[in-house]
């Protein structure tokens, strides 16, 4: 099979955009994030008349606000996945409806997780906020060095394994959580998260059709750096103890199976010597799920 150059491969997966974003559309849910928000527990903060944050109006234990805080991060972290993206699939293009679809659905996870965090005084607004800013300064793979080495199909590849390690985090996230509302909010993110997976999964399907090479050797690096949610959030290492137990070899080697699964790749043959190798070792993770 024929191993295309960057812009070969885009033209190439640009054939399957119609109908992966049909399908995207059919299986998204619309909903609003102030819909979903209890606002009737909110206060006002000191500079409009009321009361700042105190730690003992926490209205989460810390066991669960700190995986909290990390997924809201990684969602307030949006910008930097939506520069990577678009270096590759530009948002005025065609391609603008994997970038900016996927952009403003994300973007209204961040909205509603940081709505229901002040509004109910889930942990320190103060602290969250300093976070974000750090966090999002930081960026994810905002230099020269670690963008060069992530190609269209390696991009596709990280959001495929991305969004697939958010529905499993929040879902262990869900469990621990003990407000309702909370829990419908972290439901309503899991389902837009899901529908995200299935749609970049669509797209290494499609990759595996146009060059199978770049697109297993895509998800086995993916596969290979995964980044546990909240590892790179800075001064986190206390609270990330916490959460331990939400992503560990096993749930990785859940998304190697479920990618296994999708692209067929225990029957994919005609593989150099070198894919072949990234293939045993997306199989031999698979094998621990």
């Amino acid at each position: 099979m024929a191993v295309l150059d960057d812009e070969e491969l885009i033209n190439a997966l640009e054939k399957a955009l119609p109908e992966i974003a049909e399908e995207h559309q059919l299986g998204a849910a619309a909903w609003e994030p102030h819909d979903w928000v209890p606002w009737s527990r909110g206060r006002n903060f000191r500079f409009l008349g009321g009361e700042d944050f105190e730690p003992d109006q926490a209205s989460l234990d810390p066991a669960t606000a700190a995986p909290l805080l990390a997924l809201l991060l990684t969602k307030d972290n949006l910008p930097s996945f939506h520069r990577v993206l678009a270096i590759h699939f530009p948002a005025f293009s065609d391609w603008r409806q994997l970038v900016g679809v996927w952009t403003a659905e994300d973007n209204r996870h961040a909205i509603a997780l940081r709505d229901y965090l002040v509004v109910t005084r889930a942990m320190d607004p103060v602290d969250a906020e300093n976070r974000r800013r750090i966090h999002v300064v930081a960026g994810w793979k905002q230099n020269p060095e670690a963008v060069v080495q992530v190609g269209p199909m390696n991009a596709l590849a990280l959001l495929a394994v991305h969004e697939n390690q958010c529905v499993q985090f929040i879902g262990r996230l869900a469990e621990r959580a003990e407000d309702p509302q909370l829990v419908t909010i972290l439901e309503k993110i899991a389902v837009d998260d899901a529908v995200q997976a299935s749609t970049f999964q669509a797209f290494l399907m499609a990759g595996m059709v146009a060059d199978q090479e770049a697109t297993v050797l895509a998800v086995d690096k993916a596969l290979a750096e995964i980044e546990h949610i909240g590892s790179d959030v800075a001064d986190y290492d206390a609270q990330r103890a916490l959460f331990a137990d939400f992503e560990t070899e096993q749930t990785d080697a859940a998304i190697a199976a479920k990618l296994v699964d999708e692209l067929k790749l225990d029957s994919v043959q005609e593989l150099s010597e070198t894919a072949e190798a990234a293939r045993q070792r997306i199989l031999a993770l698979a094998a621990k799920a």
